[in-house]
């Protein structure tokens, strides 16, 4: 038996050694072709290589590639497990020619693997081809020797192959496998077509047209080849069996569920066996490639694969959760072939297992109120859609798991009315925004996502996609196109740019096509999933509906993950070194540097500083991989994940965990750090380089603020701080090692020079020299004044100059006015204790600053200070203090 990682090898190995390409396979969620929710097909990823839009270093490549069609245009869901072929999720193997060979080599090849590497009996074999391809009809009749009997011309679309609605496409050759009289079916075109005798196990697509619109077919550039051969189904082929299900990977899976079941899986139950194994594949590859479960999107899609399988679990009588139990099958199976399993593993089964924990949660009070609402419906029924949309919106019952669930006693579901009620809901959300201020504002996004929807976010796991524009707004009104110079607002229907939220700032980039160039310069987010690309036209001109690749500038969003799981390293360093009770309370992450607000009750010290730095940079070097898994929020609070300042949380959550615990003081559990958190972040604390605080200050009451750099900013913040030490030890004349001792010594010489040089000013000042402006103390009233100007002596020196002539004198009065270089001047006077009663220093403070132009002046009886702008009146301040002297001394003695 061929199994089927050998039978992927072989067909792969085959094209290798034909020249081909061996190209890795391309993520569900199609990153060149916004027109599709899923990759569906092989071609997809090369959609740009057959349009001739992209040139890559290769003209021939083969691919084993993951598939999902369970949304949109490709959706085989509700016959998943029923029949012997259907899939959500399966491989499509395929060898492609970009213009390298066309038909005669195509069908060579295929004829060449199919009959000489897989063995397969010629006599087994039939093949079919487009009515009017008479060049395909005779290349077969040559190579293969086929009979005219064997080659079935088919006028319909079943031979004539297309992606989607527009995009390349061509003419079909499809092969077909005889299994023999003991299943039935007929030949393609026949009466029994549908029949599963003649097995159709590889396509053959000649690629000759480009589909631009209906009706509007063109030649593309260069003929080319695209062929899809499923997995699945050449490897039944191979094994001998009749059923997808019956192929050893498959049978793998399904015996693991019937291990932990206890279920026969060949029994009355076959078919719950068959949903589960399928949807594990499904859900677990999605869940891989950056797929949440919501209620949205693709997300939506995720959400009842896992549901419908989740439901099969149960009715196998399982207990407890299950399908995150064949994760670790799974992976053994497919890993080596897709290494992202590998690396998604435990991302996988947190999110199925904590998706399942949910679902069993509500699903049992969901089927009672199923079958209450059921109770009096007989067989031809049809549930009130009222009920239905409920069990969506209250109990997060997807509308076909309400339709399965009744499928086996013949009720329908009230579609219309679930729609109807949908319909409500959303515009009874729309007037609970009808307020003023910003909500009124936000009203016009109600309008645009009930029309074109959400956004969905690639950023997670890609930085450049290809999107659609949904809308544009100028001057805050929609409008139909953008043009040159214009700026204005961009919506897609998804996107690789991050939205503004939780202290990360929003992405910025382009948005191109031929001749179009758009400079995103900010990306914000409106009602929780409508991105706002802010933009400015470039060159050429968008419309809505125009195809768009969205690319996120890298640089920067490298920086900001950087910067992002930075912060997380630093808050558990925080509460390692100054304890337990910090909580953040504020983040800004952007590419130059972070910032991070949290309660703490005094300033930092140095030291401290230097341990959380210290802390946070032996995790940085522990290069350990940042995992994010999707969780309920119960479960990640119970699994000690803390939550961010500011964040709105759903019932499902993001969580960062990162690093081994440091050996710190306040080191605990398994992980260093585990948050909730939205934003995106490095792949490894490696990644983030280096961190270097720059810095601590208050923010407010019980609130301290941290600022600093990471990866190149931080490199370059330090190298620059380093060219700064060095031209300051040049200046110094000294090395940078004793750079800090010099210049501390210097310092302290200056501060020693300035108080010796205040001292002699003072002495100058009180012993007349050239700075005296006035003789010695001279008598006023029977009392000695001392009354000088004075320069070079500082404002709040003057108090002090006082003092020290007041006790020279001995007895008397002082008044001293210092002029500053502003022109500016001060007046101090002070009268000695014994004179106490009879002058008062405020009153003749007051006389003399009314001559410098000011007003008032204070203090207490024995010391008074004032001011006023006119310094040249100095002396006539101080005839003003004598004055008021000498009319104090006349009024005492009346």
């Amino acid at each position: 038996m061929t199994s089927v990682n050998e039978t992927r090898s072989a067909f792969l190995d085959f094209f290798r050694k034909a020249g081909h390409e061996v190209v890795p396979s391309g993520p569900l969620v199609p990153r060149n072709d916004p027109t599709l929710m899923f990759t569906s097909a092989g071609m997809v990823q090369f959609k740009n290589l057959f349009t001739g839009v992209e040139k890559r270093s290769y003209t021939s490549a083969t691919t084993a590639q993951k598939c999902l069609r369970a949304g949109g245009k490709h959706n085989d869901l509700d016959n998943v497990g029923y029949t012997a072929r259907h899939h959500t999720f399966f491989e499509m193997l395929g060898n492609f020619s970009f213009g390298d060979y066309f038909k005669p080599v195509a069908i060579e090849n295929a004829w060449n693997l199919v009959t000489k590497t897989f063995c397969l009996p010629k006599d087994r074999l039939l093949v079919t081809v487009y009515h009017d391809d008479d060049e395909a009809y005779d290349l077969w009749k040559k190579i293969g020797g086929f009979s005219d009997d064997r080659i079935i011309r088919i006028a319909t679309s079943d031979n004539f192959w297309a992606a989607g609605d527009t995009g390349p496409c061509g003419p079909c050759s499809e092969i077909f496998f005889d299994q023999g009289d003991k299943v039935w079916g007929g030949p393609p075109g026949s009466a029994e077509e549908d029949g599963d005798r003649f097995l159709e196990f590889w396509n053959l697509v000649f690629m000759q047209y480009d589909q631009l619109g209906p009706g509007d077919r063109v030649p593309l550039p260069r003929p080319s080849i695209d062929t899809g051969m499923g997995l699945e189904r050449i490897s039944a082929v191979l094994q001998g069996v009749t059923s997808n299900y019956d192929v050893d990977l498959m049978r793998t899976i399904i015996g693991a569920v019937a291990n932990l079941t206890g279920v026969d899986p060949d029994g009355p139950q076959a078919a719950s066996h068959r949903i589960i194994a399928d949807h594990l594949r499904a859900s677990s590859f999605l869940v891989a490639d950056g797929v949440d479960p919501s209620n949205e999107g693709r997300g939506y899609v995720l959400r009842r694969i896992m549901r419908r399988a989740m439901r099969h679990t149960q009715l196998l009588g399982a207990a407890e959760p299950l399908m995150w139990r064949l994760v670790p099958t799974l992976v053994q199976l497919m890993g080596q072939a897709y290494p992202e399993l590998v690396e998604a593993q435990t991302r996988i089964s947190d999110v199925l297992r904590s998706e399942e924990t949910r679902f069993r949660t509500t699903l049992a009070r969901g089927l009672s109120i199923l079958e209450d609402e059921t109770r009096d419906l007989q067989a031809g029924g049809r549930l009130n859609g009222d009920v239905a949309f409920k069990l969506y919106d209250t109990y997060g019952f997807p509308l076909d798991l309400t339709q399965e669930a009744l499928r086996a006693r013949d009720i329908a579901v009230d579609e219309e009315g679930f729609a109807a009620a949908m319909a409500q809901q959303k515009a009874e959300a729309r007037r609970a925004w009808a307020g003023s201020g910003e909500a009124a504002t936000d009203a016009v996004w109600f309008g645009i996502r009930d029309r074109v929807g959400g956004t969905e976010f690639l950023g997670y796991a890609a930085e450049r996609a290809e999107s659609q524009v949904t809308a544009l707004l100028s001057g805050g009104r929609e409008a139909e196109r953008l043009g040159a110079g214009d700026k204005g607002q961009v919506l897609l229907n998804q996107t690789p740019f991050y939205g503004e939220s939780g202290g990360q700032v929003g992405d910025t980039g382009t948005l191109t096509a031929p001749g179009v160039v758009l400079r995103v310069t900010d990306t914000g987010k409106k009602l929780g999933d409508v991105f706002v690309h802010e933009v400015e036209v470039v060159e050429g001109s968008v419309a809505v509906g125009a195809a768009l690749v969205a690319e996120v500038d890298h640089a920067r969003r490298g920086a900001i993950r950087a910067n992002h799981s930075a912060t997380h390293l630093l808050h558990e360093a925080l509460r390692q070194v100054l304890g337990p009770h910090i909580a953040q309370k504020g983040s800004l992450v952007d590419g130059d540097r972070l910032r991070f607000d949290f309660s703490h009750a005094k300033p930092i010290t140095a030291e401290e500083l230097a341990e959380v730095e210290e802390i946070a940079n032996r995790v940085v070097l522990q290069n350990e991989p940042v995992v994010t898994r999707l969780m309920g929020l119960d479960d990640a609070r119970a699994s000690g994940a803390r939550a961010l300042f500011g964040e709105k949380y759903g019932d499902e959550v993001r969580v960062v965990s990162m690093g081994r615990p440091d050996e710190g003081k306040g080191a605990t559990g398994a992980i260093y750090s585990i948050e909730l958190c939205g934003g995106t972040h490095a792949a490894r604390t490696g990644d983030i380089g280096l961190v270097s605080i720059l810095g601590e200050s208050a923010v407010g009451s019980g609130v301290r603020r941290i600022e600093a750099r990471t990866g190149h900013a931080a490199r370059r913040g330090l190298n620059a701080d380093s060219a700064k030490l060095r031209e300051l030890a040049q200046a110094l004349k000294a090395s940078p090692e004793l750079a800090a001792e010099r210049l501390g010594g210097l310092v302290e010489d200056r501060r020693r020079l300035e108080r010796e040089l205040v001292e002699a000013r003072k002495k100058i000042a009180l012993g007349g020299g050239g700075a005296a402006k006035a003789d010695a103390p001279r008598s006023v009233a029977g009392t000695s004044l001392m009354a000088r100007a004075v320069t070079g002596i500082d404002m709040r020196d003057l108090k002090g100059l006082a003092d020290e002539a007041k006790a020279a004198l001995g007895s008397g009065v002082v008044a001293l006015v210092g002029v500053g270089e502003d022109g500016k001047a001060g007046l101090v006077v002070a009268v000695t204790k014994d004179l106490a009663g009879r002058f008062d220093a405020v009153a003749l403070v007051r006389a003399g600053v009314a001559s410098l132009g000011g007003k008032g002046g204070g203090g207490r009886p024995d010391m008074a200070q004032g001011g006023g702008p006119d310094g040249a009146q100095a002396e006539a301040a101080l005839k003003a203090v004598e004055a008021a002297m000498a009319g104090a001394a006349a009024q005492a003695a009346e």
